[in-house]
């Protein structure tokens, strides 16, 4: 048996060692390799301790079984653990809200649950009807905490110290007929876990 073969094999098994270190509200960071498109948005975005990060998740905890709700593919969606692990080979880390703001959570969870099916915002255009992955996060904790929890800020599509864009967002963007939304307002996974109403606790392999 190969390698990898070991390695698919083992993902359960290491998943369920772990995943006492979760509870629901919990967020997950991945690090996705997507090609020319991740590498353009690992460019202009931090994360935390300086990793990067192209995708989070929701933690959502039912009967002792662990789903992550995302705005992923076609729609906003709850996949098990362990779907959501296959996006990545990546280490995944784990950010949870500090104590004097896990009241939100409750409705937090109950908004995401409610946004199931929403198509998923390729445009990566806030307020659009749609959701891309961070916004969906974005747009479910300042429902609950009643004003913005996290931050949004001007997005860019170009290369860091240059007027030029990325050709893979030119490309894309032409691709669906709009024009690149340079400094709209959007969030990113990597600003979402620099926030200082989370904390990092911890990995999940």
């Amino acid at each position: 048996m190969t390698k990898i073969s070991w390695f698919l094999l083992l993902i359960p098994i290491l998943l369920i060692a772990q995943k006492s270190k979760l509870k629901t509200g919990d967020l997950l960071f991945q690090k996705m390799d997507c090609g020319e498109l991740c590498e353009a948005i690992h460019a202009v975005t931090e994360g935390y301790n300086g990793n990067d990060f192209s995708h989070l998740g929701l933690v959502y905890i039912q009967n002792d079984s662990v789903f992550v709700i995302e705005a992923a593919g076609n729609a906003v969606r709850k996949v098990t653990l362990e779907q959501f692990s296959k996006n990545t080979q990546n280490t995944m880390l784990i950010g949870r809200v500090k104590s004097k703001y896990k009241k939100v959570i409750p409705q937090v969870i109950s908004f995401s649950n409610q946004q199931i099916g929403i198509p998923y915002d390729d445009d990566y255009l806030y307020d659009n009807g749609k959701y891309y992955c961070s916004e969906l996060i974005y747009d479910a904790f300042l429902g609950a905490y009643g004003k913005p929890f996290f931050e949004l800020k001007p997005m860019t599509f170009k290369k860091p110290n240059s007027n030029d864009f990325f050709p893979a967002w030119v490309e894309y963007y032409k691709n669906i007929g709009i024009e690149i939304p340079e400094g709209k307002p959007g969030c990113n996974p990597g600003g979402i876990s620099t926030s200082d109403k989370i904390k990092i606790i911890g990995k999940l392999n």
